[in-house]
């Protein structure tokens, strides 16, 4: 095992016997907040030091049979029990590695992805519609709840912009990487000549802010507008003015939402998007920060990094960040996004360990 992964270890297996220690005191059971802090780390390190745990004992397994090596009756069981242990050792390994990396508590929460058209006129709107279709099959396919908060349709189709906002365990965790420029090459249907087309959609994938920490907005600040909702499905809203916007007057930052059947729940639901929005800014010049300390393999989901190509004529999607070429476009536009996704979390978790061996230098 790497010596800083050792180290790393240990001090999850002492922390484990001090928390075990501290939630056994009478104080700590007679203070709720603290009990469930405690527990919550109890969680966190118990694998961690399980796995040492049973990597050590493999250890002296291995030692055990390379001794009966020596003995002819015993060298093939011995054999058999040292590729056995030597394999499981390197999957601890890997699984302890995975384990200490640090945890983006934003992960776990549900989150809000807005497409937006961008150059191309007409086909870059209706890629919009392709990029929404393919987000929300993908969250059907990971049984997540889908509904759209805001939309503004092109007139051929498609979207200006499109807001959905996705509900589910680890949403936000495995649509971080989603954030980008999305760029489409084919043959639009209007095109007589047969030529092929470039357009662009950005894609900005925001996370559902914490109620209880979520950034103070000062109501003298926002601006809120009423209108009547307009768009598929708004023949029974049309009669009032239900649609919702509301403008954070000192960042011009601005939410709508029209999808509510009443202004309340728009009004709550823009409020929301708003305040996403607003948080995504403070995170972004953070990062962008940060980026230009160490320029990240997954970039910092800045809306102008050009993150993915897609060519309909060879029928292939590019995730230029990670090399990552497959061709089965049209699987992946009907929702089969798992690979992708996948591919980018250990990209980055393998960026978070070659951060963390830096470190414990």
């Amino acid at each position: 095992m790497k010596p800083f992964l050792r180290t790393q270890s240990e001090k999850y297996a002492e922390r484990l016997e001090d928390l075990e220690r501290l939630l056994a005191s009478p104080d700590i059971m007679a203070d709720m907040k603290a009990f469930r802090d405690l527990s919550k780390e109890h969680a966190d390190v118990t694998p961690v030091a399980g796995r040492l745990k049973r990597y050590e004992q493999l250890e002296k397994d291995l030692a055990g049979a390379r001794e009966m090596l020596a003995d002819p009756d015993m060298a093939e069981m011995a054999r058999d029990e040292i590729a056995a242990s030597e394999a499981e050792l390197v999957k601890l390994e890997d699984e302890l590695q995975r384990l200490m990396l640090p945890k983006d508590p934003d992960d776990a929460r549900n989150c809000f992805i807005e497409i937006r058209a961008g150059t191309g006129g007409d086909e870059s709107a209706l890629f919009a519609g392709d990029l929404f279709r393919m987000y929300t099959r993908f969250a059907e396919k990971k049984g997540w709840r889908c509904e759209v908060v805001s939309e503004s349709p092109s007139e051929l189709g498609g979207y200006k912009e499109v807001v959905i906002r996705l509900e589910g365990d680890n949403v936000y965790g495995q649509m971080r990487y989603e954030s980008g420029g999305h760029r489409v090459q084919r043959v639009p249907a209007t095109e007589t000549q047969g030529r092929i087309h470039t357009s662009a959609c950005t894609v900005a994938v925001l996370a559902e802010p914490d109620e209880a920490v979520a950034i103070k907005i000062n109501p003298a600040d926002l601006r809120i507008d009423t209108y009547r909702a307009s768009g598929a499905g708004g023949q029974h809203i049309n009669k009032t003015d239900s649609a919702v916007r509301i403008t954070h007057l000192p960042t011009g930052i601005v939410a709508e939402c029209q999808d509510g059947r009443s202004q309340h729940s728009n009004k709550a639901s823009a409020l929301k998007v708003l305040t996403a929005r607003i948080q995504e800014k403070d995170r972004s010049e953070r990062a962008a920060k940060d980026a230009a300390l160490r320029k990240g393999l997954i970039g910092s989901g800045d809306r102008s990094d050009r993150i993915r190509t897609y060519n309909f004529p060879q029928g292939r999607m590019t995730d230029h960040r990670i090399n990552l070429t497959l061709y089965k476009l049209l699987f992946i536009m009907e929702g089969d996004l798992q690979e992708t996704v996948q591919a980018l979390l250990h990209a980055r978790e393998a960026e978070q360990l070659a951060e963390l061996e830096v470190g414990s230098h």
